[in-house]
């Protein structure tokens, strides 16, 4: 039985790493520590936005953490289940309760199937009713996702827009009625104005089957709409996290600031200062010691180079993992808001 005070999701110390191997023998010379060391709880009914720029390990966590890729290290809790430790049958009824939805809209869709096909599968692999319940559910799932039923269960993926490929991923994720969805820049390769209806679908059904999401973005306009807590990746690591109201009022980390810096305002009035920051995102094969953030920093003292910053908290469930939040400070230039 669920415990409905026990966080859904519980993540601890994440690391997933993918080998280097070169040489003839296929040696392993190294890794791509594309997530090293994540961690975070998310709750029932609740929006986790996951935000950072490209490469920084937001879809690894989210593969990880459903065992689509294997970690190499740390624990992965659903509901009290250890999901990293299952197999066989444990693995596919706790994949039942958790599903994706993919960032590409034209690629996750088997091109040979009708969407009739697609989203009545899951219920066929997990027996869940009889072939006319499983119909019944399949076109009351694409009328709810605003789909015509009548005119497109038989139809196939080529014959749909962008929009309309989306909506059928996240009918195929529901459709084995999941309490956690994995939403993998789910509308990053939409138009804007699509982009708001799906979000609007997403949070409609989010209140109406109870669901819990981890919304992965790299457009921090977008997240701010749908998360009720928001976490940033920097190089595999989660730099600060807290409530979207607290996140995008008061940034604390200055990796934070300077993606806020960046989202356009449409009131002349608020227009902000652009911070820009310095050179490229180190390697994940080979990340700079101490605060991976380090050599873009414009506010990096000495420590910052040498010690990994601790986890400060800067108010109520609002963490940062820099240097300057610690009383003992950094030497550096100070970042301004």
């Amino acid at each position: 039985m669920s415990d409905p005070v026990r966080p859904l999701i519980e993540v601890e110390n994440l690391k997933t790493w993918f080998p280097i191997r070169t040489g003839v023998f296929s040696r392993v010379t190294g890794h791509v520590k594309a997530v090293d060391g994540v961690s975070f709880q998310l709750g029932r009914k609740e929006t986790l936005g996951l935000v950072g720029e490209s490469g920084c390990g937001k879809t690894t966590v989210g593969r990880s953490i459903l065992k689509l890729v294997n970690p190499t290290e740390g624990t992965v809790r659903f509901d009290g289940q250890d999901v990293l430790a299952s197999e066989g049958d444990a693995l596919r009824r706790l994949r039942k309760r958790m599903q994706i939805i993919f960032q590409d809209p034209y690629g996750s869709l088997n091109p040979r199937m009708t969407v009739g096909s697609i989203l009545s599968e899951g219920p066929r692999i997990h027996q869940m009713g009889s072939e006319t319940e499983i119909r019944e559910k399949t076109e009351h799932l694409m009328d709810r996702c605003g789909l015509d039923a009548v005119n497109h269960i038989n139809r196939y993926p080529h014959e749909f827009s962008g929009g309309q490929r989306q909506r059928i991923g996240i009918a195929r994720a529901l459709s084995v009625e999941p309490e956690f969805i994995v939403c993998d820049e789910a509308v990053s390769a939409l138009d804007v104005s699509i982009q708001a209806q799906i979000i609007n679908l997403l949070l409609d059904l989010q209140d109406e089957l109870d669901l819990s999401y981890l919304f992965i973005a790299h457009d921090l306009a977008v997240v701010e709409h749908i998360s009720d807590r928001v976490a940033v990746m920097y190089l595999g690591k989660i730099v600060e996290e807290a409530s979207s109201d607290d996140l995008y009022r008061d940034p604390r980390h200055p990796y934070t600031k300077a993606l806020l810096s960046a989202v356009p305002e449409t009131s002349p009035g608020l227009r902000k200062d652009r911070i820009r920051l310095e050179g490229d995102v180190p390697s994940p094969i080979d990340p700079p010691p101490g605060c991976t953030f380090h050599t873009r920093c414009p506010s990096a003292g000495s420590r910052c180079s040498i010690e990994i910053p601790s986890g400060f908290s800067v108010g109520e469930a609002h963490r940062s993992h820099c240097w300057l939040e610690d009383a003992g400070g950094v030497t550096g230039q100070t970042l301004q808001s």
